[in-house]
């Protein structure tokens, strides 16, 4: 059984739905417009931020570039924290986890801009990881080797000895050809699943109904 467990945050933990965030600005029609942009790759773009660039800089490049996507950028900035939810289930095994005495850490693609005024005080869970490696602050962002190596060298562990959970393909087959015992996210159920057969003390979870 390996020694701890890696988490990644964004739904996995925290439910992250930017549509939300950019409707709150502009209206849901026009946000669903800006996230099927054609022009502009909105997940590529955050993933700018995520990897450490100033989201000051991030805004002006779509004020200069695409003009006509720059109200809905700042909308997705200034309402960020209305994207922000709870995953169902995942809370409860990491409490399970953290009351076994597994060691649990997080390592989230997310700026530090963001991640510590809006999410680091407001989800109880995360007070449960011993650490927790924000690739904004870092400046490296998965599925980056190094962004694995770091939460390695965090936990004092080697990286057969970690288990990784995320709910990103890429992400997962880069873990995995460092040797990390690595998880795709696919809902709680299947994780206590597949925690608890890899040796981990967890309760089977609520009874299924017929």
């Amino acid at each position: 059984m390996p020694e701890a467990v890696v988490f990644d945050l964004g739904n996995v933990l925290i439910d992250w739905q930017p549509a939300l965030a950019i409707a709150a600005g502009v209206g849901a029609v026009e946000a669903q417009r800006f996230l099927d942009a054609e022009d502009f790759d909105f997940l590529a773009w955050n993933h700018l931020q995520d990897s450490g660039r100033p989201w000051a800089d991030g805004v002006a490049e779509v004020r200069r570039t695409h003009p006509h996507w720059a109200e809905h950028a700042a909308a997705y900035l200034d309402h960020f924290p209305a994207s922000l939810g709870e995953v169902p289930g995942t809370a409860e095994i990491v409490r399970e986890l953290h009351q076994a005495g597994v060691r649990l850490l997080g390592l989230t693609n997310w700026s530090d801009e963001l991640y510590y005024p809006y999410a680091a005080g407001r989800f109880e869970v995360l007070t449960l990881l011993d650490h927790v490696v924000v690739s904004g602050e870092v400046k490296v962002a998965k599925p980056d080797p190094r962004a694995f190596e770091i939460v390695a060298d965090r936990a004092g562990l080697p990286l057969d000895q970690l288990v990784f959970i995320d709910d990103n393909r890429a992400n997962i087959d880069a873990a995995a050809a460092l040797g990390m015992d690595a998880i795709l996210f696919t809902g709680a159920t299947q994780l206590r699943e597949q925690l608890r057969a890899r040796g981990y003390r967890l309760s089977a979870g609520p009874a299924r109904s017929a």
